[in-house]
């Protein structure tokens, strides 16, 4: 299984901080699986402009071609103005619109106040409904508080995270069941 782990802003550090423990937690205790981290702050990632995922060059066919190549993606993403970074929705506008099709996508969010938590209720699941995810329901939340000096302290979150990890693989797993069983049908 290949999951990409995205954390969705070119500034900033605790996404970063909280994606860098999924890594950890999926090489730790899911050995076999791919884990490709993707940290819009490394990456030079051009503004979609309506090509073709495909017909992008460098950094950014990079990202894209990544994301498509995923069976899973966790996507961590902080909140500024109370919406998502323009990076990140410019991830979604460069690919095709049902790029998740038979991808399992779970969320991370980062805030500063605990009044933006509905964020990705509002706007990023549905991004990811239309792009036709199958999307992991409950999400990770982390307030600044639960940050200091670039290590997450709160060990209710640490367990979210954990927990967030394995329902992302084993929805993944079933949802690969569920789609080789429906092949084998076919017969050809």
């Amino acid at each position: 299984m290949k999951i990409v782990g995205l954390s969705g802003s070119n500034i900033g550090s605790k996404t970063r901080t909280a994606m860098n423990y999924v890594i950890k937690t999926i090489t730790e205790n899911y050995p076999d699986t791919e884990i490709t981290l993707i940290d819009l702050a490394e990456h030079n990632v051009q503004f979609s402009d309506g090509r073709n995922y495909l017909e992008y060059e460098g950094d950014t066919k990079y990202v894209a071609q990544t994301m498509m190549d995923a069976d899973a993606i966790i996507i961590g993403t902080p909140i500024f103005q109370a919406s998502i970074p323009a990076a990140l929705k410019n991830i979604f506008d460069l690919l095709p619109e049902k790029a998740f099709l038979d991808k399992v996508v779970s969320l991370i969010v980062t805030a500063g106040s605990s009044r933006h938590y509905l964020i990705a209720e509002q706007q990023l699941k549905p991004i990811l409904a239309y792009m036709k995810a199958q999307i992991v329901q409950s999400y990770v939340f982390i307030e600044e508080k639960d940050f200091y000096r670039k290590e997450i302290t709160n060990d209710d979150v640490l367990f979210r995270i954990n927990r967030l990890v394995e329902d992302t693989i084993v929805l993944a797993d079933t949802f690969a069941e569920i789609r080789d069983k429906k092949e084998a049908e076919y017969g050809f």
